[in-house]
């Protein structure tokens, strides 16, 4: 690499090309590839080394289904070749702590936030892993849905719940990439709000708006002009998933 030249590597490449697929031929992932991927992904980084996730590797087709069901009924889900739950788990550090005779019941916010971003290093690093293996995926959200359903289907104890899920197979499709926001409107430089001299101003709302709609048009996909700024209004308003935080609180999480 010359000083003057664009740094780049395989992983960056990888995520440069990115893609959610939804998809998958009929061709079985075996154990060997699932345990590769989740062996590279438990070396994300982890608060303290509490490493407070577990993972959940899903096959059998009814427990798919009922899966599915849970997380808005997503055909993507039911049909995946394996399905991995990304857990928050907080059980082993309890019986950790029971060995000196202490609890932490009730836990609090920070303790749901660490092993929930635990998770979701665990996750991301899954995915890109198993990307570079030549399987493709997308990130179940929907999962949280319905957490006590997703808890019952998966068997998970009090002090797990499903972060988010994830469907991986071989992939059988090659859908066109969703363009993202400029970098001008994410990154900022010592201070929010500061970009570098020489970068044009940020990237406005009403202009990835116009972007956005502009991909939607080219697969197909019914938008409005407004596309990001009114489908981010319809997302959260009103807002989602009421009941979540009752839902943890039953799982051990108290999230207060």
């Amino acid at each position: 690499m010359t000083p003057n030249s664009n740094p780049s590597s395989e992983t960056q490449t990888l995520l440069l090309n990115r893609v959610s697929i939804r998809k998958y031929k009929d061709k079985p992932v075996s154990e060997d590839m699932i345990d590769a991927v989740l062996e590279a992904a438990f070396r994300a980084p982890t608060s303290s080394n509490i490493q407070a996730y577990s993972v959940v590797v899903v096959r059998d087709p009814a427990r798919l289904s009922a899966l599915a069901a849970a997380a808005a009924d997503q055909k993507h889900v039911r049909n995946a070749p394996v399905f991995l739950a990304f857990c928050a788990d907080i059980t082993r550090i309890q019986q950790a702590m029971e060995q000196s005779q202490k609890s932490i019941d009730p836990n609090n916010l920070e303790l749901g936030l660490v092993s929930s971003i635990d998770a979701a290093l665990v996750g991301m690093s899954a995915s890109l892993v198993a990307e570079s293996f030549g399987l493709k995926g997308v990130m179940i959200g929907a999962v949280r849905n319905d957490p006590l359903e997703v808890a019952r289907v998966l068997g998970l104890p009090k002090g797990a719940y499903c972060v988010f899920g994830m469907c991986l197979g071989w992939p059988d499709e090659a859908p066109k990439q969703k363009p993202r926001m400029e970098s001008s409107q994410t990154v900022h430089y010592e201070h929010y709000g500061v970009r570098k001299p020489e970068q044009q101003p940020p990237q406005q709302l009403a202009d990835y708006d116009r972007e956005l709609a502009a991909h939607y048009h080219t697969i197909n996909k019914p938008t409005t002009d407004k596309s990001w700024t009114d489908e981010i209004t319809k997302k959260f308003n009103p807002q989602p998933r009421d009941g979540l935080r009752a839902a943890l609180g039953q799982l051990g999480f108290d999230f207060e």
